[in-house]
């Protein structure tokens, strides 16, 4: 049974973005399925470090941006939004070139908070970064 509370389709999210940090960093979001989102990340001028890797502010920022846009599908949009409260991250792996590729999968979906955990894998599908983001579930304001 999907997660989805929001109609989730790709180019939606891409427009979404436009003008974003993530749209900076070039980051696509490629796939989704009933609980989990992907997008990949190249490793380029725009995401490395001085030494020629992958910075991990880079790979934070690919996590918290599936996280974010997961847990805002997630819930219903016209009563609630989702901001991020918390975000950890163990990089395990310096990547060089190509893309990462990020899947945020949740942990935990409650009334007032998410857990998310997303895998960062390189393009040889070797893990990366694993990192866990908080989400706060927050009421719009009613007019």
């Amino acid at each position: 049974m999907t997660i989805w509370k929001t109609n989730l389709d790709l180019p939606s999210l891409s427009r979404m973005h436009r003008g974003t940090a993530i749209d900076h960093l070039g980051i696509e979001f490629t796939d989704f399925g009933e609980n989990w989102l992907e997008a990949r990340m190249p490793v380029d001028k725009r995401t490395i470090q001085p030494f020629g890797i992958l910075h991990g502010g880079a790979s934070v920022l690919l996590a918290e941006s599936l996280g974010s846009a997961a847990s805002n599908f997630s819930i219903d949009n016209e009563t609630h939004y989702a901001v991020g409260l918390d975000i950890n991250a163990n990089h395990v792996r310096a990547v060089r070139e190509g893309y990462v590729t990020g899947k945020a999968t949740p942990i935990h979906l409650g009334r007032s908070t998410h857990v998310w955990q997303i895998m960062i894998y390189d393009s040889a599908q070797r893990l990366s970064c694993v990192a866990r983001l908080t989400m706060s579930i927050l009421e719009r304001n009613q007019a």
